[in-house]
């Protein structure tokens, strides 16, 4: 198998070595958008693979120079490796660059590698025992971030990110806090503004209408901004990808504040609980489950921490819980409108 390094006709081609020694190749094409998804992925056999595909991808274009989406750009395995290798990324990555025209390679390109921050532009490693000539491979003695590839320095100094954490309750025995987190990137004046677009939000592992949930709270969060603060590109990432209920957006919004410079962060984390129905007003509404919520907060809670919960909440209180946030060094608000934490 020879695969392609050139663009021509809106396709790019890009292999991978797999474990047992064979060739993969990512397939990219680009056709106009058209109301489209900017990317679609395809693997034989195996969609939840081609769903992790498109998560690659996409994180992956968070951190680059220029933002175009007016093309959607549709990548295919030839086949589908083993669940367990991910090899393959670095060369989805490629793949894609490619054909839009931000990589531009002098010949065939076969590249292994792999990642758990392409948001950052990072590339951690590969899985090669040995390495053969001529491939391009990820970590520190191939390419330890994508900026390499058009001279830049490491894209990852440009991206603020922040964490919040939100409780999770499931009957008692295993409550626990969840973080989310957000990582944002400054869009260059004159990019595209039109649109859906104009501050793009990939969200990590989520469903379609979680996706959907998490991109409304923070276009009306942001809205609701004294000034304009600038246009990002955002990455959202859970801790835990399977959870029900709204209750983590008001961890949500503090993050994204936070990693925009609208917050000054707590000496420890922020845990927050709290939904919205309008948060381009600001406004902080209830949530269930305040008792449960308030007994797991009082055993996580350390030093530093600031718990953020909805005024509503104020006056029913259970009496014993903000002495115990103070004596675990925590501190806590009860707040009606973020802005005013």
């Amino acid at each position: 198998m020879n695969p392609m390094a050139e663009t021509r006709c809106g396709e790019a081609k890009c292999g991978s070595i797999l474990a047992d020694g064979s060739m993969v190749t990512v397939t990219a094409t680009r056709r106009a958008r058209a109301g489209r998804a900017d990317v679609k992925c395809q693997v034989p056999g195996a969609p939840a693979l081609a769903e992790r595909m498109q998560q690659v991808v996409r994180l992956a274009r968070h951190t680059e120079a220029c933002y175009d989406s007016r093309d959607q750009v549709v990548l295919s395995l030839d086949r589908a490796p083993a669940p367990c290798e991910r090899d393959w990324e670095l060369a989805a990555v490629l793949a894609d660059r490619m054909v839009r025209g931000l990589y531009r390679p002098r010949g065939p390109v076969v590249a292994n590698g792999w990642s758990d921050a392409w948001q950052l532009g990072r590339v951690q490693g590969h899985s090669l025992r040995t390495v053969p000539a001529g491939v391009l491979v990820g970590g520190g003695a191939g390419l330890p971030h994508l900026g390499l590839l058009s001279g830049r320095s490491d894209p990852s100094a440009a991206v603020s990110s922040a964490r919040a954490w939100f409780p999770l309750l499931s009957g008692g025995l295993h409550d626990s806090l969840c973080w989310v987190e957000v990582s944002v990137y400054p869009m260059a004046r004159g990019e595209d503004e039109g649109g859906d677009d104009a501050n793009p939000i990939a969200v990590a592992g989520l469903d379609a209408a979680r996706q959907c949930a998490v991109r409304e709270v923070l276009a009306g969060a942001r809205h609701f901004d004294a000034c304009r603060s600038g246009r990002w590109r955002t990455v959202v990432r859970f801790g835990q990808e399977r959870f029900q209920g709204d209750s983590y957006e008001l961890a949500l919004v503090m993050a994204d504040r936070l990693a925009r410079g609208r917050e000054f962060a707590a000496r420890g984390r922020i845990i927050a609980s709290g939904r919205s129905g309008a948060w381009h007003a600001g406004r902080v509404e209830t949530v269930e489950g305040m008792e449960a919520k308030c007994a797991l907060l009082a055993r996580e809670a350390g030093a530093g921490d600031r718990v953020l919960l909805p005024g509503a909440w104020e006056a029913s209180l259970p009496p014993d819980f903000a002495p115990a946030l103070r004596a675990s060094g925590a501190s806590l608000a009860c707040v009606e409108r973020i802005g005013i934490i």
